[in-house]
């Protein structure tokens, strides 16, 4: 994971990404305006590891976007009553209407991760919930949204040292959580919660879409990249929609790109 992050470091200048970051953001508006003439539904699920970059990526995809066609959606946990409904029942509510680019920040699959490695959810509701994810997903693209889903990886040292900038940053301080403090004692848990979810949960209707995020920089201007390459909009200029295919890839068909446990 090191090398291309490191060379991608010291090569992308502040000017130089503030420069792509902007042509990007023209594309993506462009984008937004087809989604809207064309009543499209988009949805765009970022998962990944604490610290791993989703929050900033998002950000940059809305900014300027129409605050009235573009949702960002990052639920808390759930209620009492929730704990108690369908699992996907809280989650439906915030589905993209016709018009709509909907973001959400961590998804459904919380209960293939944090849940699992965490045991906030028994064996029953997991394997009920790996079995039924795929189903789910294929129904709603039936309905006519499309689903667009990224893993956002990192690697060990750079999570920790992000984590480390959390705790010693007071204006970052508000992302600071308990589930944050067992990212690192629970590392391998993760990564063989992360590995078994792309494995069972990649399809050729909704496929994972892995992005390598030591390099902030680089993976947020190559996540918009891939966005624009699966959004359909004859105005947008897809000489720019071309991603750098060793900071993300499709995880069925990048497995020698993607290191499972130690990633």
């Amino acid at each position: 994971m090191g090398k291309h992050h490191k060379r991608a470091k010291t090569e992308l200048s502040d000017a130089k990404y503030e420069a792509s970051l902007r042509t990007l953001q023209i594309e993506l508006v462009k984008i937004e305006r087809h989604i809207i003439k064309h009543d499209h539904k988009v949805l765009v699920i970022f998962e990944g590891r604490d610290a791993s970059g989703k929050d900033g990526t998002i950000k940059r995809i809305a900014e300027h976007l129409s605050p009235r066609e573009t949702r960002i959606v990052a639920l808390g946990k759930p209620s009492d009553k929730e704990r108690t409904s369908w699992y996907f029942q809280r989650y439906v509510e915030h589905l993209p209407a016709a018009q709509e680019l909907v973001l959400f920040n961590r998804s459904w699959y919380n209960r293939a991760g944090v849940e699992r490695v965490m045991g906030f959810c028994t064996d029953d509701e997991y394997e009920n919930f790996m079995e039924s994810v795929l189903p789910f997903e294929h129904l709603l693209v039936g309905s006519g949204i499309q689903i667009i889903k990224y893993y956002l990886d990192i690697s060990k040292p750079e999570q920790k040292s992000r984590l480390r900038d959390r705790r010693e940053d007071p204006l970052k301080q508000w992302k600071i959580s308990p589930i944050d403090e067992a990212a690192l004692e629970h590392w391998n848990a993760y990564s063989l919660a992360r590995d078994k979810m792309l494995a069972r949960t990649s399809s050729e209707l909704s496929p994972w879409i892995v992005v390598r995020t030591d390099d902030k920089k680089a993976a947020r201007l190559n996540v918009i990249r891939d966005l624009l390459s699966r959004l359909s909009c004859p105005e947008s200029d897809k000489h720019y929609a071309v991603p750098d295919p060793d900071i993300v890839f499709r995880y069925d068909t990048g497995a020698t790109r993607f290191t499972p446990l130690a990633a």
